[in-house]
């Protein structure tokens, strides 16, 4: 759509906090956002300050800056991220910023696809061995316990008193 573009920078003032931008939100001095003429709202510019390399991105959420040959407006913390509050005006670059954002990931990890095999593995998924193993444990401990209590029940109990003759008979 568009290409790099080279000129002149500036940046809001703190004390256009709380003001409208073009987009219809509000204007925060800690906000990385800018104003650029032609760019769509939302677009994600890189701005590289070319006195000393460093570089910002930025959000389009305004329209200007007209005249001054000036070609972005910055926010306030957008200027101070790339050193440019102590001359006001610097040139830069500006280029369209179109890389996807991860958090937390690094860029030079490379992932591996992964194969699953499961097809050709020796596994059986409906009748799980640990299942089986488990089974046949469980029911050997099931017959044990019956054959102790079977044994119990056929001995005759010693503990219950016998009639004894009564001295009449």
């Amino acid at each position: 759509m568009h290409a790099q573009q080279r000129g002149k920078a500036s940046y809001y003032s703190k004390k256009a906090t709380g003001s409208r931008t073009s987009d219809g939100s509000r204007l925060h001095h800690d906000s990385l956002t800018c104003a650029h003429r032609t760019y769509p709202f939302g677009t994600l510019l890189k701005v590289t300050n070319l006195s000393n390399g460093k570089d910002v991105i930025v959000k389009v959420t305004d329209r200007g800056p007209y005249g001054h040959g000036r070609i972005i407006d910055l926010s306030y913390r957008a200027a101070q991220e790339i050193g440019m509050l102590a001359q006001g005006v610097a040139m830069v670059e500006v280029e369209l910023y179109n890389q996807t954002i991860y958090p937390l990931r690094p860029e030079d990890e490379k992932y591996h696809p992964i194969e699953f095999d499961a097809a050709e593995s020796e596994y059986d998924f409906r009748h799980p061995q640990w299942q089986q193993e488990d089974n046949t444990q469980h029911d050997s401990h099931k017959s044990k316990k019956t054959q102790q209590v079977k044994s119990t029940v056929s001995q005759p109990s010693s503990t219950v008193p016998k009639k004894h003759a009564s001295a009449n008979e």
